[in-house]
């Protein structure tokens, strides 16, 4: 009896040694876009937040001089790491599945259109032509951990996937940590686990394109609603684009014209498994148009989708997936 009291005296004595669990906040910017992310630990994880995010940054940053991705796109001798590796396998993978509407050689017309490290003035179907001539993804590979590239001339960016990723491999550390209720956001895309410092689901909304009201504060057309976890993401072009002689310029690239893609769809979210996977199809899907992206989207169940578009009529419409009632809490 003596040795059982003890041992309960024992264990509530460790138990209020424990250290408390409270809800914590990492806000910074990497990828020269902010982050914030919430998590509930016993501690602050900032430092391994910092030092895995300097990593990833190192990897797949393309204008960190330093960084992998840079070293790629300059023809120098350089290994591909983990992160590297595991976004360009993924990325391969998406650019086959959208029929090559997400391509991470994209890079030059991006550029080109302004959305990158330069900007031309004047753009000719000619510079098109010829730059169309070294973009596409069936032109480079991984070869162990050399990439092979078919022209010297071809460059990599990752934009439209590597946040998601850091996304991932931020929602993996905490994980590592003992972590289970998290939200992790780097410039619009999110991971979320768990529930947040009021015990309910991770709410986050889906704003209104505001090209349909441009003198307008910002408006959310959706919530969700994240407990589980779930990579989320969001493509529009309706924040990145510039006007000239008029004109609306946005930043999705169609890959296969060189052109800025002119589709019928103003915003296509998307719910993964993981944020990479999501934040990637996002970018296709708006590429891909409204139409067009249900059709394939209906064809991928381990994703779901909400997609903000105009018919051809004109009409403000969206279209979702039937899984996506799940997390919007309609039926």
């Amino acid at each position: 009896m003596k040795q059982t009291i003890a041992f309960l005296f024992l264990s509530a004595l460790l138990a209020a040694c424990a250290p408390k669990e409270q809800y914590f906040e990492d806000s910074g910017t990497v990828f020269h876009t902010l982050y914030h992310i919430k998590y509930q630990a016993p501690a602050l994880l900032t430092g391994q937040i910092d030092a895995e995010l300097q990593a990833f940054n190192l990897s797949l940053n393309p204008f960190n001089a330093n960084s992998i991705i840079a070293k790629i796109n300059r023809n120098e001798e350089v290994e591909a790491d983990d992160y590297f590796t595991t976004v360009f396998n993924r990325a391969m993978y998406i650019s086959e599945v959208s029929g090559g509407m997400f391509d991470i050689t994209c890079a030059p017309m991006i550029n080109l259109w302004g959305f990158g490290t330069a900007k031309t003035d004047s753009i000719t179907p000619q510079m098109i032509d010829s730059i169309k001539q070294f973009v596409g993804y069936r032109k480079v590979r991984l070869e162990g951990k050399r990439l092979i590239k078919d022209d010297p001339r071809i460059q990599l960016n990752c934009s439209a996937i590597a946040k998601g990723y850091a996304c991932d491999v931020v929602a993996s550390l905490l994980e590592r940590n003992g972590v289970k209720n998290y939200m992790v956001e780097i410039g619009g895309e999110i991971v979320a686990n768990g529930v947040n410092n009021q015990g309910n689901p991770w709410r986050i909304g889906i704003r209104k394109p505001e090209d349909l009201a441009l003198n307008a504060p910002a408006q959310t057309e959706k919530i969700i609603s994240l407990n589980e976890k779930r990579g989320m993401a969001t493509s529009g072009d309706y924040l990145n684009y510039y006007l000239k002689d008029g004109k609306k310029y946005a930043h999705t690239i169609n890959p296969k014209t060189g052109y800025p893609a002119e589709q019928n769809i103003l915003s296509a979210t998307v719910l993964a498994a993981d944020c990479m996977t999501a934040d990637g199809f996002a970018t296709a899907f708006n590429a891909l148009g409204l139409e067009e992206a249900c059709r394939l989207a209906d064809t991928l169940p381990e994703l779901d989708y909400f997609f903000i578009g105009i018919d051809e009529t004109g009409q403000y419409v969206v279209k979702s997936s039937r899984g996506m009632e799940k997390y919007t809490g309609e039926k």
